[in-house]
């Protein structure tokens, strides 16, 4: 009998455990890649999407690229270097980086060439068409566009925070410079300012 009670009780249990389980649900709603979602405060894919679209707008309208233009008649080849997490978050630079790289190519106002990572890929697939491919498709060696200006930068971040209350701040700065003469021809920063309310926070 004391064998039965024990069995009985355990299956009570599981059938109570099975229950709470079921009865928690999750719910997912589709939302538009656009819609601003802020949920903690921190550094997220909007702000790197705005920042990438206003820094390059800025970049795109000063006085560097038309004086560029005049004076070697072509648009200036550009390429996006090391763009530093400077910040107390994890921040995906790379995700930042890809921003900037499609707001570039989409101004149709400079040419724009890969990054050192994916140029090893690249260059390494060049040297294999010489052994692999005919001599009509395969492509030349040493005939990469070199790069004109280098974009340069990091981000920035600090918390101010009292109680149940806290300012979030970013500083995102970049540099375009002169890969031959070293000149810095552009100097952009972008500063984001967030107000974060919660009840019983630990900051």
């Amino acid at each position: 009998m004391k064998k039965f009670t024990i069995f009985t009780i355990s299956i009570l249990v599981l059938m109570l455990m099975l229950a709470g389980c079921a009865s928690s649900t999750r719910t997912v709603t589709r939302v538009s890649a656009e819609e601003v979602s802020d949920i903690s405060g921190n550094w997220n894919d909007t702000d790197s999407r705005l920042v990438a679209e206003q820094m390059v707008k800025d970049l795109m309208y000063r006085s560097w690229l038309q004086d560029f233009v005049s004076d070697v008649g072509r648009k200036p080849v550009v390429i996006v270097g090391a763009i530093r997490n400077l910040s107390s978050e994890h921040i995906q630079s790379e995700t930042f980086i890809k921003d900037i790289e499609r707001e570039l190519i989409n101004s149709s106002r400079v040419k724009f060439v890969a990054g050192s990572k994916e140029r090893l890929e690249i260059r390494q697939e060049r040297l294999e068409q010489q052994s692999f491919a005919t001599d009509a498709t395969a492509k030349r060696l040493a005939a990469e566009s070199g790069a004109d200006f280098m974009l340069q930068g990091g981000i920035k971040s600090n918390t101010d925070a009292s109680g149940g209350r806290a300012v979030k701040f970013y500083q995102v700065d970049l540099e375009l410079i002169n890969v031959e003469t070293n000149e810095k021809v552009w100097i952009g920063s972008k500063e984001i300012k967030k107000f974060i309310k919660k009840s019983n926070a630990k900051w």
